[in-house]
């Protein structure tokens, strides 16, 4: 769960280079039109069909291309859009495998150079790094989903329940109050004594929040679990300067249910309109 930070800063730097290459959705909207103008030549007979196959193809790749743009370096996902992200970038790397598959042929039969393979190698690497991004950070969507779902699930305070109920987690309400500078003491504090930044996982209100109607406004998650050592500083510093915060464990005795520390006072269902 540490990776989160990190994986969001490698993302959001890739997006500069990717939104540099990537065709905007004008130029795809035009292409459609030449798709379809190349569509009645073929109908026609005025145009062979396999170049309409690979106009099809191309239109195809760049808009998984503009999918990803939005996604794989984009700041907020669902989980549901981290399926569609990873669908699409499985999609770009098959591609250029049956490219690389087609010019092989032509190696094989003397028809082009070895040398001609480079490029399409170069493709297929690109396009499998593209691939492993984009599982990573469904992984961390989907972690941050099941912290988001724990949360919800505990409707009643924990701080005062039966035993069984603090495996869940356990609620420290300090004097109520948590601000952007309370979060920077926190922060500072953390990093001055594990010379590491603070693996936030949610910073306010997240797309996975508001498609769980959750208010997570003004409350941050950190992908801790509470009773790890870093888990056990943070708590003891959180109850000595009276921060509210959740400890939440897991939901099910032997599985991983987005375990993490929830800095600030209780969320609740997020209000109409809100």
């Amino acid at each position: 769960m540490r990776c989160f930070a990190g994986l969001l800063v490698v993302c959001a730097g890739a997006s500069l280079l990717f939104a540099q290459s990537d065709p905007a959705d004008s130029e795809i909207q035009q292409a459609r039109v030449r798709l379809e103008q190349l569509r009645s030549l073929v109908e026609a007979g005025a145009a062979p069909r396999a170049q309409l196959a690979q106009a099809e193809a191309k239109i195809a790749d760049a808009e998984d291309a503009a999918l990803l743009r939005r996604t794989l370096y984009g700041q907020d996902l669902t989980d549901a859009q981290s399926e569609e992200m990873i669908a699409a970038a499985n999609r770009r790397l098959d591609r250029r495998q049956q490219a690389f598959d087609r010019a092989k042929k032509l190696v094989d039969a003397g028809v082009a150079t070895q040398a001609s393979l480079s490029d399409f190698l170069e493709e297929i690497d690109r396009a499998r790094q593209e691939s492993d991004l984009a599982s990573q950070r469904a992984g961390l969507v989907h972690e941050l989903t099941m912290m988001a779902e724990l949360e919800r699930s505990v409707e009643e305070p924990i701080g005062s329940a039966p035993p069984a109920a603090r495996e869940i987690g356990e609620r420290h309400d300090g004097d109520g109050v948590f601000t952007p500078s309370t979060f920077a003491r926190v922060e500072s504090a953390y990093e001055s004594h594990f010379g590491r930044p603070l693996p936030v996982s949610a910073m306010g209100e997240t797309a996975v929040h508001r498609a769980l109607g959750f208010d997570h406004r003004g409350r941050v998650d950190v992908a801790i679990h509470p009773d790890q050592p870093e888990g056990v500083w943070l708590r003891e510093y959180l109850d000595d300067n009276h921060i509210p915060y959740f400890a939440f464990r897991q939901a099910v005795a032997g599985k991983a249910t987005g375990a993490h520390i929830h800095l600030g006072p209780v969320s609740g269902p997020l209000a109409h309109g809100g």
